[in-house]
């Protein structure tokens, strides 16, 4: 089987505030059907989706997608739920809200994957986060795997910098469950007039030419030449689709549909909610109608290439081959039920932090181990994985029993300026169990499996969009197979950041 894949990717061209909050472009079903026609005319098969809501109702655009022969890619995080470069965890809430969208979406028979992040490391001082973006892809997988959906793929993209080759080491490497499934590659070197070599296009083709998964540009399309934003040509189409980068590459992914104010838009939205195509849709339109890409047949994969080896540990590259726990409500709730001093129900996101700093200062005590996670080292907390109020329970109760024993002058030890409580310690039956395997200084392991189970909310269903067959369901096995062809009309990245 060939599949070439055009891809577009989609999000949405509405307003964020604050930069919290996002549009989901597949729940309006007018605003699908106003932009299939145009991406069709892109000759579009798959669309990237930056960040959707799982309690709205997608099957209309679902349907009109599938009926046009489109596929989809998602990624998994939203504005205020995702893996921070800056202050990295894997949480049950970010579990939680990447299951949900895995729930709410495996049903569709044209979902192709999801990504699991984007450009969350992008300097060699943050790359420690790469640890949780990759235990949030051995967990999705894990997910998929044990609610018996069909195969869908988990992948990564990141951006062009010092640390792409180490990240795409990285996320190939060690146990096949914990590696990505594919390999996005955001890039911009290829600006104006340019060619194959010049915009480096070909060192980044030899570099991946022994990369195991499938790899295709997540990003590309630079709109700036000699410092000022200058309408694209795409002359890059051309030689992306071509015989030298076909055989390493599976196509890129076209920054972006909407017109926004960083200029890459290839439409622009009116106040009437009509769409105009711009001089950048023209350009591409034209270049993409003059490659005629050529996969590999299923009948002549025959692959050879193998994972790689994981980048060693230095000053350019911070993360370790251990990966954080698995969130699991189970071990949380048991661990809080096993504590006598524990945070207030109501207590403030301010007040966890002021307390945070002060009990997780080495210079104040030892009272963290059990929450604390070091990518770099490998070592993590048997509940490093809980919410922050979970987590800083654990902190306050750790120093109230060392305060109740070595302090007996403080006669409140479980006061904490009125933001925490006593309680009476539950821990029982399983939970016995579950607390036994951490340990008293919260260090074990637990082998619990996670019992989140991120359930969307989108329970209203049209009765056909589960059934619909104008495109086969997309096994995800399919990608090692084949060479796929991906060409992506980014939307509203700009607006949501992962």
């Amino acid at each position: 089987m060939n599949i070439n894949l055009r891809t577009e990717d989609f999000s949405s061209n509405g307003t964020i505030s604050g930069g919290t909050s996002y549009t989901d472009p597949l729940a309006n079903a007018d605003n699908c059907n106003r932009d299939i026609p145009l991406l069709i005319q892109l000759r579009t098969n798959t669309i990237r989706v930056y960040a959707v809501d799982p309690t709205k109702n997608h099957d209309d655009c679902m349907e009109a997608l599938q009926n046009a022969g489109i596929y989809v890619i998602l990624d998994l995080g939203e504005p205020k739920v995702s893996i921070n470069r800056d202050t990295p965890e894997w949480s049950q809430t970010t579990y939680s809200r990447y299951t949900a969208v895995v729930d709410t979406f495996a049903k569709y028979t044209n979902t192709l994957g999801f990504f699991a992040g984007n450009e969350v490391s992008n300097a060699a001082n943050n790359t420690e986060a790469s640890a949780f973006v990759k235990a949030a892809v051995r967990d999705m997988k894990a997910y998929i795997k044990q609610k018996k959906y069909r195969p869908m793929g988990v992948g990564y993209a990141t951006n062009d910098d010092e640390t792409r080759t180490n990240l795409a080491n990285y996320f190939d490497c060690g146990s096949p469950s914990d590696a990505i499934d594919f390999w996005g590659y955001n890039i911009y070197s290829w600006c104006g007039d340019s060619t194959y070599s010049k915009s480096h296009y070909e060192e980044r083709t030899e570099e991946f030419a022994s990369y195991n998964v499938p790899a295709f540009f997540a990003e590309y399309g630079c709109n700036v030449v000699d410092n000022v934003i200058t309408p694209r040509k795409f002359q890059e189409v051309g030689t992306l689709y071509g015989r030298e980068m076909t055989k390493v590459w599976s196509g890129g992914i076209i920054y972006m549909y909407f017109q926004e104010a960083n200029q890459f838009g290839l439409v622009s939205i009116g106040k009437d909610d009509k769409a105009t195509k711009r001089p950048d849709f023209t350009a591409l339109s034209s270049q993409i109608a003059k490659v005629a890409p050529t996969g590999v047949a299923m009948s002549t994969y025959s692959p050879s290439n193998k994972a790689q080896a994981c980048p060693t540990l230095g000053p350019t590259w911070r993360a370790s081959e251990k990966l954080p726990p698995s969130p699991n409500t189970q071990v949380c709730s048991c661990m809080v039920q096993n504590l006598t001093c524990v945070a207030d129900s109501n207590i403030s996101d301010d007040d966890i932090k002021k307390n945070f700093d002060f009990l997780c200062d080495p210079n104040n005590g030892n009272y963290c181990s059990g929450i604390d996670s070091n990518a770099t080292t490998g070592v993590y907390g048997a509940y490093s994985m809980c919410s922050p109020s979970q987590r800083i329970s654990w902190a306050m109760d750790a120093f109230y029993k060392d305060q109740t024993t070595n302090n007996p002058d403080n006669n409140n030890p479980c006061d904490f300026k009125g933001v925490a409580k006593k309680q009476t310690p539950k821990a029982n039956g399983a939970c016995e169990d579950v607390v036994s395997q951490a340990g008293a200084a919260g260090t074990g392991v637990v082998t619990a499996a996670p019992t989140g189970t991120g359930s969307s909310g989108s329970s209203a269903s049209s009765s056909g969009a589960a059934a619909i067959t104008s495109i086969p369901s997309f096994d995800f096995g399919m990608l090692q197979l084949a060479a796929y062809i991906t060409v992506a009309a980014l939307v509203g990245a700009s607006m949501v950041v992962l």
